[in-house]
């Protein structure tokens, strides 16, 4: 699949082949969503959890006898039914974490690369580094990408100065190339990829 290579004023400047088996397969939708619930899945704390009437703090005294009052019969005030009580049938901690073969991991990203690649939601950058952290420049580039929408940056290795200027733009973030994920994938319009990025993409998906 051929794609055209922009610089930073949005001008081609050539155009290279992105690998099929990558950016051209037959989307697995299937295996897209399982591993979407599984991202998401492992990002639960599951550290929520409600008290018993056993862990409550309080007397565990009977409230009052137990026959000649006419009322209902009662043990101490942590029952459930009580205001202050313990909770029946709680939340317990537990662990979310769903299990994924690699290769599937993989085949979801490829999924989602060709998903994008066929929308023509990918824009491919021969560089992309700036001088200095500046959200005005950042605005700039997009505007000469014609990016209208939310949109993940895809970086080689740590850059400072372009992950800074994306840091007040909440439609927008950058992502290093090995952390690539179908969460982010699924969730963003336009996936901006320097050249340099690409080649990182290609090793570890090739």
């Amino acid at each position: 699949m051929k794609v055209d290579v922009k610089n930073l004023d949005g001008q081609t400047v050539e155009e290279i082949d992105l690998k099929s088996e990558i950016f051209g397969i037959e989307p697995n939708t299937a295996v897209m969503h399982q591993a979407l619930v599984r991202q998401q899945a492992n990002a639960r704390l599951g550290t929520h959890k409600a008290k018993t009437r056993g862990e409550v703090r309080g007397t565990t005294a009977k409230w009052y006898r137990q026959k000649g009052t006419g009322r209902a019969r009662h043990g101490d005030r942590k029952a459930p039914i009580f205001v202050g009580g313990g909770q029946a049938h709680k939340p317990l901690p537990r662990d979310y974490t769903k299990k994924m073969p690699r290769k599937m991991r993989r085949l979801a990203l490829r999924s989602a690369l060709s998903v994008k690649a066929a929308s023509e939601e990918i824009i491919v950058l021969d560089n992309l580094d700036f001088e200095q952290p500046k959200t005005a420049q950042m605005l700039e580039l997009l505007d000469n990408l014609k990016v209208e929408g939310s949109a993940v940056i895809l970086l080689p290795e740590r850059n400072e100065n372009v992950e800074k200027s994306t840091n007040n733009l909440k439609d927008v973030k950058t992502l290093r190339a090995n952390y690539l994920n179908i969460k982010d994938l699924l969730g963003c319009d336009y996936l901006i990829i320097p050249k340099s990025a690409l080649d990182a993409i290609e090793s570890f998906l090739g």
